[in-house]
């Protein structure tokens, strides 16, 4: 029994995302329905990023949407926005391409932690590097939840995994610290306890001139929780809201205490010429030589 059998299809109130036909199920189906595992964070980025585009009228032309493999594959269909599903690890190439063949267009790529550390990291480096203008969203949980738990390049030093059952015993890999290095101009991280702080980063990001990353740490309940004796959404939650610190707060930490620590805030923000604005001098330069 639904809960428009239990009330009444009137009694319900109408989403103002499904009722303006923004989002792709709604336009299909007239409503939304959520295929996310119970708990995952996926779902409420979607939310906010949808909250945005309706809030600030964005056009979705402007805006293309270009998504990877993982869990969060299935964002888009909850999400506003015309969607490009790519394969795996490439979703900056067919970015570059896009911006590339139509300088007016913002691309908006969305990313796990395998599409751009793992198979993908040659991209995410070198479109850093290019200062190539869009918004790239780097969604991991510390798993690869999609396909069974395995280990991930941002899995903490011994923690348990599918393929790690006495606990892995690498490094992670930092994307901020990597991002820096690379060359990406505006830089932050946040989780999904702090929705307020991923809304602004995003607003901010849609209006950087240059290569904006939001790392966003989320829970994975059905690999990470079950593996890591956390079987409820909320455990995860709360485990992540209490290994998490600020900027401010990780300057007065030592890096043994900073280890398994989130790190979150806006840690870059500057100005240098983009990938298409250097193309476009050099085009121009090209026409002038006789």
């Amino acid at each position: 029994m639904s809960l428009g059998d239990i009330k009444g299809e009137a009694d319900l109130p109408e989403h103002p995302l499904v009722a303006n036909k923004v989002i792709y199920l709604a336009k299909l189906f007239g409503g939304v329905k959520s295929l996310f595992c119970r708990g995952c964070g996926y779902g409420a980025i979607a939310q906010w990023i949808g909250n945005i585009f309706y809030e600030d009228k964005l056009d979705i032309h402007k805006y293309p949407i270009i998504n990877g493999v993982g869990c969060y594959t299935m964002i888009p269909i909850i999400m506003p926005g015309k969607i490009l599903m790519n394969l795996h690890g490439r979703g900056l190439a067919v970015a570059t391409g896009i911006k590339m063949a139509n300088p007016e267009l913002k691309p908006i790529i969305i990313a796990g932690d395998g599409d751009l550390l793992s198979i993908g990291t040659n991209h995410f480096i070198h479109a850093a590097r290019r200062n190539l203008d869009c918004v790239c969203l780097l969604l991991h949980n510390l798993t690869f939840g999609m396909t069974g738990g395995q280990v991930a390049p941002t899995a903490q030093l011994g923690q348990i995994a599918s393929t790690a059952r006495h606990g892995y015993m690498q490094e992670m890999i930092d994307a901020v610290e990597l991002a820096k290095v690379a060359g990406a101009t505006y830089i932050t991280r946040c989780t999904t306890a702090q929705p307020i702080q991923f809304m602004k980063y995003f607003r901010k990001a849609l209006k950087h001139k240059g290569f904006a990353l939001i790392d966003v740490v989320s829970q994975c309940v059905t690999y990470f929780g079950r593996h890591n004796k956390m079987a409820e959404p909320v455990e995860v939650f709360n485990w992540i809201r209490k290994n998490t610190v600020s900027i401010k707060q990780a300057k007065s930490m030592s890096k043994e205490d900073l280890k398994k620590k989130f790190v979150t805030g806006e840690f870059l923000e500057i100005q240098k010429p983009t990938l298409m604005s250097e193309y476009l001098k050099l085009i121009e330069k090209s026409q002038e030589v006789k």
